[in-house]
């Protein structure tokens, strides 16, 4: 589904970006971590498009899409969620949602995926009437994830989507990530809970100072000692 190779990027003379390759298989969830700065976010905004890339290519589905334009990777059938409240605060639920599918020429068919993804978040359905910022944080997340899922993504990239959530909310939200992932949306995620996020993933990336230290099955990362102790909060289980 998607390639990174040996992409160097960054802001102005900043690099951020220095070499960093990795490839993500279809219909698969893939968590990213590492410490503040390994370029996490970066990432996502070059896979996306707002990024600078020096050099490398991403490819997606084969194809070279390493200097498209946001508005390109979205009829691409790439959507991007990322940190903090993205909402529209004065507008109401059912109209933040109606801004994920603007872009569609068919807006007989987001009038139809706006029910079909309000039954996947019935709080945004009881409330689709309320302004966005009457929301509580965890509810204003998942209005974003539901709007990124108007126009029927085939990657979704979303970033820290736990931050001010309560567990019960961030379990909800990785829940309709793997229902996703077995419709066949594949999923990158950054997520600052990396060991709740590798449990429900089906690959991790270790990433550190923009390149990619560990690329391997989720279940190994979280068994693999190293990982332990640098990012899931002390010793685990050494692999045999």
């Amino acid at each position: 589904m998607l390639e990174l190779r040996d992409v160097t990027g960054g802001y102005g003379r900043i690099t951020i970006l220095n070499g960093t390759s990795f490839t993500i298989p279809k219909a698969s969830i893939t968590t990213i971590i590492g410490p503040n700065g390994a370029g996490k976010s970066t990432v996502f905004k070059a896979i996306f498009g707002l990024l600078s890339i020096h050099s490398g290519q991403i490819l997606l589905d084969g194809e070279d899409v390493t200097r498209r334009t946001p508005a390109e990777m979205i009829a691409r059938g790439v959507t991007y969620v990322p940190q903090g409240r993205n909402v529209v605060p004065q507008l109401s639920v059912y109209h933040n949602l109606e801004l994920g599918g603007i872009t569609s020429r068919d807006q007989a068919r987001v009038k139809r995926r706006i029910e079909e993804v309000m039954d996947q978040f019935q709080i945004l359905r009881e409330f689709k009437d309320r302004k966005a910022i009457e929301l509580s944080g965890g509810q204003q997340k998942q209005l974003e994830v539901a709007r990124a899922l108007l126009l029927d993504p085939k990657l979704m990239l979303i970033d820290e989507p736990s931050i001010g959530l309560s567990p019960n909310i961030v379990q909800e939200v990785f829940q309709t990530l793997i229902r996703l992932r077995d419709l066949g949306v594949t999923i990158l995620m950054v997520e600052q809970n990396a060991k709740a996020a590798l449990a429900m993933s089906d690959y991790g990336i270790v990433l550190e100072l923009g390149q990619t230290r560990m690329h391997d099955r989720a279940d190994k990362l979280l068994k693999d000692p190293r990982v332990g102790q640098l990012f899931l909060g002390g010793h685990v289980e050494e692999t045999v």
